[in-house]
């Protein structure tokens, strides 16, 4: 089993919201939920969401609502034997 490599290298931009969960912690969450991650401030889910979606910082787009993040979406494997 071999794992894919890594999204943000072998992607197009991608947009990538931004905002708090309702535990006030901040989120970054693709919009198909490919990647995201869990933040204790704006500053550094902003700078994550930057770099996930290749420096396209015009399509990060920060939410009022809450908004959550699911960790059980995608795992992307590679099934084929050598």
């Amino acid at each position: 089993m071999k794992l894919v490599e890594p999204h943000s290298r072998s992607r197009i931009a991608s947009t990538v919201f931004i905002g708090r969960n309702r535990r006030g912690n901040w989120i970054a969450r693709e919009q198909n939920g490919t990647f995201g991650g869990l933040f204790t401030n704006r500053a550094q889910a902003l700078k994550y969401a930057v770099f996930e979606n290749g420096h396209h910082p015009e399509i990060i787009v920060e939410v009022a609502r809450e908004i959550e993040l699911d960790i059980s979406v995608h795992q992307h494997v590679d099934h084929t034997s050598r």
